[in-house]
């Protein structure tokens, strides 16, 4: 399992290096809706700040050290080269050339352009976006359906949907969101109406099977927030089978939106 955002933080923390082999960190702001990245200047940003050391290095004669460096830079560069059909706002790296250290992530968030060659990284915006944006879970429900996202760092990371067939009274993980089941005989009035009635009549008891599942998820995901979404009382009763803390309750059905648009809604 890889690292959270959290658990990086804490191991940079603890990371010190000594003579040449220096700790490199950057981070570099790639958002094409910034107005000054419009003709991808963040390529300018990244050759100045490479060369700013590679050429300090140089004057001051340290051979070794400007061979680390030229290591990690190829590391780097590399890492760009292979990501840069896929930046989202941001991009951030910390390295060494021994390869004790290696941090290298494409961010949805916009950073503020920064280059250090140092005996320890610096994580201070690290930390800022930590605590921005946390490693966190949303829980859409609606009725015989629930959809778990699970984000961080302001990105969708993986979306699970749940639904409940009304027959085995199993909760099965579904490719996609679908209509609430309306099993019955009869037009599709009286369908809808049976279903209402028998949803009514065994929600706690339909919960209270899934409830497990979604605190089994939130614990192997590490969330550090948990919110629930969902109108009337189906996030009420859905949160209080949860052995997992609900961090807050948003009375909204916003099963069918775009998960994006629900990580906005919960993080506004």
């Amino acid at each position: 399992m890889s690292l959270t955002i959290t658990e990086t933080i804490n191991w940079l923390k603890d990371v010190r290096k000594e003579g040449a082999n220096k700790v490199f960190t950057m981070y570099l702001n790639t958002d094409r809706s910034d107005p000054n990245q419009q003709g991808g200047e963040w390529k300018i940003h990244l050759k100045n700040g490479m060369r700013n050391f590679e050429t300090y290095l140089q004057q001051d004669d340290n051979t070794e050290e400007l061979n680390n460096f030229k290591k990690v830079k190829k590391k780097a560069m590399d890492f760009i080269k292979e990501n840069e059909q896929q930046f989202q706002r941001g991009v951030i790296i910390y390295a060494t050339a021994d390869d004790d250290v290696w941090f290298a992530k494409c961010v949805q968030m916009r950073l503020e352009d920064e280059f250090y060659w140092q005996e320890t990284p610096e994580i201070n915006q690290l930390i800022e976006l930590s605590e921005k944006y946390p490693k966190l879970g949303i829980v859409l429900v609606q009725q015989n359906q629930v959809k778990v996202i699970d984000s961080e760092s302001n990105r969708i990371k993986e979306t699970t949907y749940f639904e409940l067939d009304v027959d085995t009274e199993d909760w099965k993980i579904k490719q996609g969101p679908r209509r609430p089941s309306t099993a019955g005989a009869g037009g599709p009035h009286v369908q809808k109406d049976s279903f209402e009635s028998r949803f009514a009549a065994n929600q706690h008891r339909w919960y209270k099977k899934i409830a497990p599942k979604l605190d089994k998820i939130a614990k192997d995901n590490q969330w550090e927030q948990l919110y629930m979404v969902g109108e009337g009382d189906s996030a009420k009763e859905l949160e209080k089978l949860m052995h997992r803390p609900i961090d807050a309750v948003l009375q909204k059905n916003m099963l069918d939106h775009e998960e994006t648009k629900v990580l906005e809604e919960v993080l506004a």
